[in-house]
């Protein structure tokens, strides 16, 4: 079997890393740390990030991204978006290796996905897809039920990382419109803060469930203004992921937002966070993005007011339940 590499080894890196090695390819995973990785080495496991989950045999960690992509015939990326481009700069990919993104995020400035940030950086004839779902890593690696999409411009490419990442727990759908599927992986993480605000500040299930419909309308209109298919937004990496972490405890955007909710400042809440909220920068980046596109995002509006313009939780719901009526379509 190929080897594959595994490009961080945060939450979702390491289960990726679990996952794949557990079918049998020999897995490399690159932490950035040299302590780090060689805590992970030793005690086969990662338990600052994925605690409880050993590493199978064929799992082993490296801090030299070189020897990780040596020889890699698929390498997969679970950096954050914000990182990407320094990590993967001049990075020496295997000929005929395949890239994977399994980074959620909008790059500030230039407003790429992170396929596009890889784009950027690579050769122009390294194929690029995107793994993306309702996927928390700590259940994946548990082997619970999960589903996910492989997305590609090539119907081929899609279904070879379908085929690598397909288990008896982990069932991966193809899709081609990698715009629809990047910004819906992407935009859920606001649209969670906004529910943990609402939850935080004891709005109830009618509030979130509002928040979760427009949220969604919120990401197809974008969408729309990008050229992605509609279709996408119903699917696993659309309404299901945007389901799962506006609910699920396991959110580190929604925990975000119902600490904020409860009255806490985003400092404090992200000087205590060992792993990145996407939601905070993909906010900012988001809204640009809507303005440049000539679109209305209402809710990433205010969630950026809430962030970076010192606006109340409960003020910013307020605006949000007293705009202008209109048709729901």
């Amino acid at each position: 079997m190929a080897d594959i590499s595994v490009i961080g080894a945060g939450s979702w890196g390491t289960a990726i890393g679990v996952l794949l090695s557990g079918k049998g390819f020999e897995v490399t995973l690159w932490a950035r740390n040299n302590e780090f990785c060689d805590t992970l080495n030793k005690e086969k496991e990662n338990k600052l990030y994925l605690p409880g989950v050993k590493f199978p045999k064929t799992l082993s960690v490296t801090s030299l991204l070189a020897d990780a992509l040596k020889g890699a015939r698929m390498v997969v990326c679970c950096v954050p978006s914000h990182g990407i481009r320094e990590v993967f700069k001049g990075a020496a990919l295997t000929q005929g290796a395949i890239i994977v993104s399994a980074s959620k995020g909008i790059e500030q400035k230039t407003h790429l996905t992170p396929s596009g940030i890889l784009g950027s950086v690579l050769p122009k004839n390294i194929p690029i897809a995107i793994i993306s779902g309702p996927t928390f890593a700590k259940e994946v690696s548990m082997g619970l039920p999960s589903a996910a999409c492989a997305a590609a411009s090539s119907i081929a490419i899609a279904e070879e990382v379908q085929e690598a990442f397909s288990t008896p727990s982990f069932r991966v759908y193809t899709n081609t419109d990698t715009i629809g599927v990047e910004l819906g992986g992407a935009m859920k993480n606001v649209i969670a803060i906004a529910s943990g605000i609402s939850d935080g500040l004891g709005l109830g299930s009618n509030a979130r469930a509002a928040l979760i419909t427009r949220g969604l309308k919120e990401i197809s209109v974008l969408g729309f203004a990008m050229g992605a298919k509609e279709a996408t937004f119903y699917g696993l990496s659309g309404l299901g992921d945007l389901v799962l972490t506006c609910t699920g405890p396991l959110s580190r955007n929604y925990t975000l937002g119902l600490a904020i909710g409860r009255g806490r400042t985003l400092s404090d809440i992200l000087a205590e966070m060992r792993m990145v909220a996407e939601g905070v920068k993909t906010s900012i980046a988001a809204r640009e993005l809507a303005i440049e596109k000539g679109v209305e995002l209402p809710i990433t509006e205010q969630v950026c007011k809430v962030f970076h313009q010192g606006k109340s939780p409960k003020q910013a719901v307020m605006e949000l339940m007293t705009r202008g009526l209109k048709h729901e379509f």
